[in-house]
């Protein structure tokens, strides 16, 4: 008997304790709303942005219609320029009051096209004011502007968090300009629904590294570019795109991780553009079947499918068949992750990769190198000074799969200048260029090597124009020719 009542003593002191503990854990109703304070602390820093801009679009012209016999009697305009307005979002993240400049993050989709036009920042009092672009980054979709404000401006920043502690589940706040200029920094509260989504297909605009933040809170056409906080206050991500039926908010809202857009910042601020790192390897998913036939012990890593000639990670050591378990002694747990951890990184630096090869382990240093496609990016406007307006990946990059492309041979287009002579001739996004002036170009490094040497060519030869073999989005052959005024 005295046993009972001694277990029964415990089982309430316990029920005492758990009430209590479950006291302590209640919002106080009487206290302050925490998402209130959160948007009176950061909301003013929200901004509005406007970019004007004039693109050059081609004309549709019936083939018959375009017989050289009708256009000796019929002038048929081949282009057409027209202007374009778009309207997005931003958020203060850097204020320095000596020189009074404002340093605003957004996204690369919703300011590009500001570098032919002009780009105006509306503040939380109506204040209007003329931005310039500080960097671009198509590639996470991340872009640096600023603005030079007048004095007595009342500044607010947003500070910046730590999106590697994200929990899913956790609340999210977004704000931003939805839809029209009536509506601007509207507040939107959700949760983290889920992190680290990659391989998603988001149009012309999808970045290549790609880590995004899932929330539901609200996300509409016009909140690109606007903050994603957590409950401190804290900026955890950049609102960037939404995946939708009808073109509206279903719940389904991405940002990039502000881990992710801190490392960008710190370039684009520098020198205007992200030098990324370079292993030199293509990455393949560990699947279930391959953790099996490899003998690993979870669906975890990367399994090294090529390894690049004279790369790092051939110069290192790295061959096919590898497994990459960890990078500077963090687990990698997948493909997206891997490339943004070498992309991440510093050009120069020596990172350890722990490998599996041949079932046991061992650790490998690789020295890191710069970006093949930052060196052919670099070069364009060098050597003659004339720039085609073309970036260009190889045939086996992640932006080469997500626009479909299944040539063996040649470079994929992945960006086109609007108004340059890559745009006024008609190449796109997803062309495939198999060859410059009859020289077949089968990397970055080939179609830049190539190029130059037409440029010198054209110019010796007193001509305007270079010549472009190319597989439309088709897969259908035809000639290109780049005409320069």
């Amino acid at each position: 008997m005295k046993m009972w009542r001694q277990l029964v003593l415990v089982l309430i002191a316990l029920l005492m304790t758990s009430c209590a503990s479950a006291k302590d854990n209640m919002i106080d109703p009487n206290g302050p709303n925490p998402v209130v304070e959160v948007v009176k602390n950061v909301r003013e820093a929200v901004v509005q942005i406007r970019v004007e801009a004039k693109v050059t679009v081609q004309n549709y012209i019936n083939p018959f219609l375009d017989d050289p016999w009708f256009r000796q009697f019929f002038r048929f305009p081949q282009e057409q320029t027209r202007p374009i307005v778009s309207l997005g979002s931003g958020f203060i993240y850097e204020y320095n009051p000596g020189s009074r400049e404002a340093f605003i993050l957004t996204n690369n989709h919703v300011v590009e096209k500001g570098r032919d036009g002009t780009i105006t920042v509306t503040m939380a009092d109506k204040v209007v004011y003329n931005a310039s672009i500080v960097g671009l980054d198509p590639s996470t979709d991340v872009a640096v502007i600023k603005i030079v404000v007048k004095e007595g401006e009342k500044v607010t920043v947003a500070p910046l968090g730590d999106s590697d502690k994200l929990q899913i589940g956790e609340w999210a706040i977004a704000i931003g300009n939805p839809f029209s200029e009536g509506l601007d920094r509207t507040v939107t509260l959700g949760v983290i629904s889920a992190t680290s989504r990659s391989n998603l297909n988001l149009g012309d605009n999808s970045p290549i590294y790609q880590d995004f933040i899932q929330t539901d809170a609200a996300i509409n056409s016009g909140n690109s570019g606007g903050p994603l906080l957590n409950i401190k206050g804290e900026v955890i991500g950049i609102n960037s795109a939404l995946a939708s039926t009808n073109g509206g908010n279903v719940g389904i809202g991405f940002a990039i991780p502000i881990n992710l857009a801190k490392r960008v910042v710190e370039d684009l601020v520098a020198s205007g553009k992200v030098t990324r790192a370079y292993i030199g390897i293509l990455p393949q998913e560990i699947t279930p079947d391959i953790m099996e036939a490899f003998g690993l012990k979870e669906v975890a890593g990367v399994l090294v499918a090529k390894v690049e000639k004279d790369s790092p990670a051939d110069k290192a050591g790295i061959k096919t068949g590898d497994i990459i378990i960890e990078i500077n002694g963090e687990k990698v747990p997948s493909v997206p992750k891997f490339r943004i951890a070498i992309a991440t990184a510093r050009v120069g630096q020596q990172i350890p990769l722990k490998i599996v090869r041949d079932k046991k382990d061992m650790t490998i240093r690789v020295t890191l190198e710069a970006y093949p496609e930052d060196i052919a990016a670099a070069s364009d406007s060098v050597k003659g000074g004339i720039a085609t307006g073309i970036s260009v990946e190889a045939i086996d990059s992640q932006t080469a799969k997500r626009l479909g492309v299944t040539s063996d041979k040649g470079v994929v287009v992945t960006k086109v200048d609007p108004n340059s002579p890559a745009a006024k001739s008609g190449l796109k996004v997803g062309y495939v260029i198999l060859q410059i002036e009859d020289k077949e170009v089968n990397s970055p490094k080939e179609f830049n090597t190539e190029l130059e040497k037409a440029k010198t060519n054209m110019e010796k030869e007193n001509r305007k124009t270079i010549r472009l073999y190319v597989l439309d989005t088709n897969k259908q052959p035809r000639f290109i020719v780049l005409k320069f005024e």
